[in-house]
């Protein structure tokens, strides 16, 4: 199966080197790149109840945007693999799921601007917002992040079990394409907790993301998680960071205050996001958990 990976494409540096990443990764992949251009990632379309002002300047953004797919397409003819381009407004919910369902992109990339950059934290939001709006796995790639196919992985986990989305499943492939090791981190505050870490380790294997790969189990003490994943990763000089986001963080509001949302901006590394499936209910998990025992 071909993989398409859906970028979030402009003009400026840090989408030009989001663009140049997923180009490099479609291609050992042998996948599918889409260039997607869209001037917000938003949950509510902003022209619903427009005055007459505010469908004027709708019109002026559609026609700003013959423009904006004639440079895209001259940029498509640049890459090494078969592109498509998307150009829309505003990047809202129905839309993520209309290119998913088109596409079945096996994971959306945005560029993550340098620290001085005035929206670092949009990045983030945009994240966020592809989360709510059909639990898609989301990868970003620092300005700085170097050009390869990352061979190197790091999974920051916890004792909590998890499975990943429906949406997600597609990385299996694409991690048994290019992947040569996994270290699965465990970060806990204060003091040491190999049960912790033990459990961490059980929860990766049990959700099947390690395909073919042998995990290697360290484990970290740091006060801050993300502090403690970010160490873990240089440690470990991992080419590409993935985090869990759990449904209950980006449905309710948190993402952008969440270890996720921090370590998307402060990471120097590539930080792929990947949405679980919806959790059980706790009373469900202790009963599931009271039957393994009793097994």
């Amino acid at each position: 199966m071909s993989l398409t990976l859906i970028v979030l494409a402009g003009f400026y540096a840090p989408a030009h080197h989001a663009i140049q990443y997923a180009d490099t990764l479609a291609q050992a992949v042998r996948g599918h790149v889409v260039l997607l251009h869209a001037n917000r990632a938003s949950l509510f379309d902003p022209y619903v109840l427009a005055d007459a002002v505010g469908k004027s300047y709708h019109r002026d953004e559609l026609n700003q945007q013959v423009d904006t797919a004639a440079a895209l397409y001259r940029q498509a003819e640049k890459m090494t693999v078969p592109t498509t381009v998307e150009v829309v407004t505003d990047l809202l919910p129905e839309i993520a799921r209309d290119l998913a369902t088109r596409f079945h992109p096996a994971l959306f990339v945005i560029g993550q601007p340098d620290k001085a950059h005035p929206d670092r934290t949009g990045v983030a939001a945009a994240c966020g917002e592809l989360l709510r709006a059909g639990h898609y796995p989301v990868l970003t790639v620092p300005v700085a992040a170097p050009v390869v196919v990352p061979h190197r992985l790091l999974i920051a986990a916890d004792r909590e079990p998890f499975a990943l989305a429906p949406s997600a499943q597609p990385l299996r492939q694409l991690f048994n394409l290019f992947a040569t090791s996994l270290v699965v981190a465990h970060v806990s505050e204060d003091v040491e907790d190999d049960a912790g870490c033990g459990a961490a380790l059980r929860a990766v294997q049990t959700s099947g993301l390690a395909g073919l790969l042998t995990p290697e189990l360290r484990g970290y003490v740091a006060g801050d998680y993300a502090d403690g994943v970010l160490t873990a990763a240089a440690d470990t000089q991992a080419d590409l960071v993935m985090v869990l986001a759990r449904q209950r963080s980006y449905l309710g509001e948190l993402f952008h205050r969440s270890v996720t949302a921090r370590l998307l901006n402060r990471s120097p590394k590539p930080v792929l996001v990947l949405p679980t499936a919806t959790e059980k209910p706790r009373a469900a998990q202790m009963a599931h958990a009271h039957a393994a025992l009793a097994e």
